[in-house]
């Protein structure tokens, strides 16, 4: 994705006088990400920062999710707090956006085939403190429920694209089976929700450097948000049992799951897949342009993950 909003050198100035930082500085677009514009800022020193501009969010959010990941951060979730202003904001306005500045983190993202037992039991038990860190926080509804979801393939059934004039129904019908079956009173607060292989940086020592982008973070069940980072982690040509037991493992050290949850968690993982394989429909496939796409995920594979779910059955976890 390019960087959508830019920022002239005297913006820039006044951002860096903004949280102290002084003289000389460099500032330069990130061509990553799908939501913000992102850019790496060094001062001098050699100091490193990262500045995040919020394509999306207006003033009052881009506040609640820095005071949020302040709050994460000092519970020790493995999460870079957001650099204060020296009149102790947390948020600048850029060009009449929302902007945020956060300490620079080195680290490395996992391929797929680079996932090991070791690092899905890090990842399950770093998913642990997030939920068990923000259990007091007031989580805003998630986008992507029942109704969203059920609207998005009204969408995608009126636009007539015929690549997808028979999967629809499959999957409409799929998706009410799914929401049928998820239990309503599992344990529920603030979960990630997007835990991805890219939204997380590792050190060269095989820790946790980092886990990021917190943009979709909302209130969920915690077994959604599980089975959601299963299903991002622990899985290449088929869901990898082993990979996914161990991130179980991870979790239940910091969070144990309870027996009903346990039960919930086909149902959960089932919705997930179905959740992923739908938006990736609406925002991807069905979203093209004279450059194509903006970033490739294929529905494919979250189709694929919901398929195995219900061959697998209950207990493989």
């Amino acid at each position: 994705m390019a960087v959508l909003t830019r920022i002239d050198d005297d913006s820039a100035r006044s951002l860096v006088v903004a949280y102290g930082l002084g003289e000389p500085w460099t500032l330069r677009g990130i061509p990553a990400g799908s939501v913000n514009s992102n850019f790496a800022l060094e001062t001098g020193g050699g100091r490193r920062f990262f500045l995040r501009v919020y394509e999306e969010r207006d003033l009052a959010g881009a506040r609640g999710e820095t005071m949020m990941l302040t709050r994460l951060a000092a519970a020790g979730v493995p999460t870079p707090a957001p650099c204060v202003r020296t009149d102790g904001q947390l948020v600048t306005d850029v060009h009449g956006k929302a902007a945020a500045l956060f300490p620079w983190r080195d680290g490395v993202m996992r391929c797929q085939a680079g996932v090991t037992a070791e690092d899905a039991r890090l990842m399950g038990e770093a998913l642990a403190r997030v939920h068990v860190a923000g259990a007091s926080e007031a989580a805003e509804t998630g986008r992507f429920n029942y109704v969203n979801l059920a609207r998005r393939l009204d969408g995608i059934e009126a636009n007539g694209d015929t690549r997808f004039a028979t999967l629809v129904p499959q999957i409409r019908a799929e998706l009410e089976r799914t929401h049928r079956a998820r239990d309503p009173e599992l344990p529920s607060g603030l979960i990630h929700s997007d835990l991805f292989r890219d939204n997380v940086l590792w050190q060269a020592d095989g820790r946790i450097a980092a886990l990021l982008d917190f943009e979709s973070a909302c209130h969920g069940t915690y077994a959604y948000d599980l089975m959601v980072t299963i299903l991002a982690w622990c899985v290449g040509g088929d869901i990898d049992v082993h990979l996914a037991r161990a991130m179980c493992a991870g979790y239940e050290r910091v969070r144990p799951l309870t027996a009903r949850e346990r039960q919930g968690l086909r149902a959960e993982g089932s919705f997930g897949a179905l959740r992923f394989a739908i938006t990736r429909i609406t925002d991807y496939a069905m979203r093209t342009n004279a450059e194509g796409p903006r970033v490739v995920k294929e529905w494919r594979r979250f189709w694929m993950r919901y398929e195995r779910l219900v061959a697998m059955g209950d207990g493989w976890l």
